[in-house]
């Protein structure tokens, strides 16, 4: 049987069983746990069930925190992965953040509320309109940080732009761009070898699927593009969707996805 008829045979079988769809995606997540946990070798505390995780009320006021902006639209953070980037600015004097993945803007606004200065980097309108996609898309890139004094909006390919001409090391990093290893691990690479200093706190988006259940391909990604000179901890933060390189160790734990959901939080929706 030629391979274009296996294919197509595939193909066939999904289309009349869509739910052999929940075979493949296990199968490649099972690849990419294997991947990852190779790399990690031994590493960072990595297990089958994921990265050691830490409590985000580490991060939080004691009083908590107001997320706004929140779009409550696809593709966006929780707000809990808002609140995680807030409170580690507000704990750093002056703290100057940098994001790849800027979308409506939602992290680089809330940030720029309690940092000193927000460099923002997405691909351009004209990059984005050439990769085929809506220009209504490109528009609403930056829609709620493209007015805001102290964010610095950047444009190019993060795996190409000149970070060295940024002039700056960071405080804090979120990378939130194309979650395909490839790019993630480029990202990460980059990254440290360009704006990371010795206490630099980095922050992945998209580490999990939901809370407390990896994306492998992210991680993976993640393990590979970090240096092996990066000394500090790689932990998933409990209750968001995040990873985060810490240069000074935390009390983390084993992840347990049926764990007593404590602490719970108190939400407050109102038009903004």
């Amino acid at each position: 049987m030629s391979r274009l008829t296996k294919t197509l045979r595939a193909l066939g079988s999904l289309v009349r069983n869509p739910w052999l769809l929940n075979h493949v995606v296990a199968a490649d997540e099972a690849a990419w746990q294997r991947q990852a946990l190779a790399s990690a070798a031994g590493r960072h505390c990595l297990t089958a069930h994921g990265l050691p995780a830490v409590a985000l009320t580490s991060f939080l006021p004691p009083s908590g925190d107001t997320v706004q902006p929140f779009a409550f639209r696809e593709g966006g953070s929780l707000p809990t992965d808002l609140a995680l980037l807030r409170g580690l600015a507000r704990s750093m004097a002056d703290c100057r953040y940098f994001e790849i993945g800027t979308w409506r803007g939602e992290s680089a606004a809330n940030v720029a509320q309690v940092a000193k200065s927000v460099h923002t980097l997405n691909l351009s309108a004209a990059e984005m309109r050439a990769m085929g996609l809506p220009a209504r898309y490109a528009e609403l890139h930056g829609f709620f940080s493209k007015d805001l004094a102290n964010v610095q909006h950047l444009y190019g390919n993060s795996a190409s732009f000149d970070l060295v001409g940024i002039g700056q090391t960071f405080d804090l990093i979120f990378i939130d761009g194309d979650h395909h290893y490839e790019a993630v691990r480029t990202d990460t690479r980059r990254v440290f070898e360009h704006l990371v200093h010795p206490h630099t706190i980095v922050v992945w988006h998209d580490a999990a699927r939901q809370p407390g259940q990896p994306r492998w391909e992210v991680l993976a990604g993640i393990l590979a593009g970090l240096p092996a000179a990066a000394r500090g901890q790689l932990v998933q933060v409990a209750n968001t969707l995040c990873a985060m390189y810490l240069p000074e160790p935390l009390l983390a734990s084993a992840p347990d996805h049926l764990a007593d959901p404590v602490p719970a939080f108190s939400v407050h929706i109102q038009p903004h």
